[in-house]
Formats: C-alpha cells, sequence, structure tokens
C-alpha cells in the first residue's frame, strides 16, 4: 500500500476487523456488480470508495433522465451514455487507482458464467426476473457468493446466496425459476428514490463482509423492508434438496 493509500483508507484501518491486512484483501479482489441503476449506483460507488481493486460493471442500457431522479451513479450530462460507463467515470473520479471494466452489454447465461468465474463476489443489482436467475445460476457452477437485492414501490429486500456453504440456499430455493413469472416494472410501479440507496448500500456492506471474511453474512436469511413505515421483516430460507439449480451441482461435488 501507498502513503496515498494509507490516508484514503485511513478510516478502515482504525477499525480491528479490517486493519491494513483487510484493506489488502480488498485492494487485491474482484467484484462482479450486475446493473448500474438504482441499486447498481451506489453498490457500485461504495465498492469503490472502499477500495475493492478490480470492479466489473456490466449494464446494456443507456443513461435516461427519468434514472436520474434515483441512480446517483449518473447525472444530467450523461444522459444517453451506457449507465456501466457512465458509474465507471463516478468511481473514477472518487478513487481513480482501481481498475474498473465498463460492459455495455446484456449478459446472457454463457457470458455470465464467464464473468463470474473470474470474479470473488458477485453484486446482482439487475431489475428483471430471467437475469437473477442466470447469475444465480452461474454463481452457483462457480461456488461464488452472491449477494442479490431488488427495489419497487416502497419494497425492498436483500439476501445473500453462498452456496460455498453445504446449508446455504441459492436464490433458486428461496425463487424457483418460473418462465411465466411477470416482471413488475419501476416504469409502471414506480420506486421510492431512497429505497433503492438502502438496498444498495447494504448489499454492498454484504459485498465488501465477504471479501474481508468478517460478520456474519445475511446467507439464510431474506430481509424485506417496507419503506413506508420503515420496518424490517426477516425470514429464514433453507436450502431447497430438490432445488433444479443448485441440487445437481451439490450432488456432483459430494460424489467427487
Amino acid at each position: 500500500m501507498t502513503d496515498d493509500d494509507l490516508l484514503r483508507y485511513s478510516r478502515h484501518l482504525l477499525l480491528d476487523d479490517i486493519g491494513i491486512e483487510g484493506q489488502r484483501r480488498l485492494l487485491a479482489a474482484h467484484a462482479l456488480v450486475v446493473g448500474a441503476g438504482g441499486l447498481g449506483s451506489p453498490v457500485a460507488l461504495y465498492l469503490g470508495t472502499a477500495g475493492v481493486g478490480r470492479i466489473t460493471i456490466v449494464d446494456n442500457d443507456r443513461v435516461d433522465l427519468t434514472n436520474l431522479q434515483r441512480q446517483i451513479a449518473h447525472d444530467l450530462a450523461r444522459v444517453g451514455m451506457a449507465k456501466a460507463e457512465s458509474a465507471a467515470r463516478s468511481i473514477a473520479a472518487i478513487n481513480p487507482t482501481l481498475r474498473v471494466t465498463a460492459l455495455h452489454e446484456r449478459a446472457d447465461r454463457a457470458r455470465l458464467l464467464e464473468l463470474v468465474a473470474d470474479a470473488d463476489v458477485v453484486v446482482d443489482c439487475s431489475d428483471n426476473f430471467a437475469t437473477r436467475q442466470a447469475v444465480n445460476a452461474a454463481c452457483v457452477a462457480h461456488a461464488r457468493p452472491l449477494v442479490a437485492g431488488a427495489a419497487i414501490g416502497f419494497d425492498g429486500q436483500l439476501s445473500v446466496y453462498d452456496t460455498r456453504s453445504p446449508a446455504s440456499p441459492c436464490y433458486a430455493c428461496a425463487f424457483p425459476p418460473d418462465p411465466a413469472f411477470a416482471d413488475v416494472a419501476c416504469a409502471t410501479m414506480g420506486v421510492f428514490a431512497p429505497l433503492v440507496g438502502i438496498i444498495g448500500s447494504l448489499q454492498a456492506a454484504e459485498a465488501l463482509k465477504l471479501l474481508l471474511g468478517i460478520g456474519t453474512s445475511l446467507a439464510g436469511r431474506l430481509q424485506m423492508l417496507d419503506a413506508r413505515t420503515m420496518e424490517w421483516t426477516e425470514i429464514g430460507v433453507a436450502r431447497d434438496p430438490a432445488c433444479p439449480v443448485c441440487a445437481p451441482l451439490r450432488r456432483s461435488r459430494t460424489a467427487a
């Protein structure tokens, strides 16, 4: 770490759970962020300010005026710019020493398998069910921890799916794949602006904890927020032994 690093990350270094060794772990880590919108904005910014050395951001959308109500990584001057590139520029403006890769593309299952394989932690900030299932499948295939969040209206949810632990469920255990599932979009339902900041910030916190190996993650616990009352509800999520996504891979790993 350089003298500038010691100054930049000094408030982390003061924490016994992080210190110099923990900060070095962050600087050596690689996080994949899927989505650079409402959730992805605070995730990308906090991972960048915290010093995650490599960050890959994948998003196929462009900045629109309607995004600026809540997507804090973007500004008026970037309307029309690829969101992944805009988020990368925002990180660089705060912490230019990091390696940030902006991918303006819709990652399909094959591409996600490739991207996830190179990451230490995956943060799903996407806004549709099919992408969430594809991200989860890639994380299960490569045994990568997944931090998943969602927000619509005044309702948010957050959990960690870490199949490195035999007892931990995957996303599909909690939300089984369903081709008939109908997504609800912000464009039709709306979303409370600070809600995505709350959920996204917590996603960043869970990702950093996983990279540092500190605390207790939300694996096996689904937290839900009603922002109207600011009340949290937590439910336990168990591994489904018949899950079509993780059960076959768990059996093959056990056999091996």
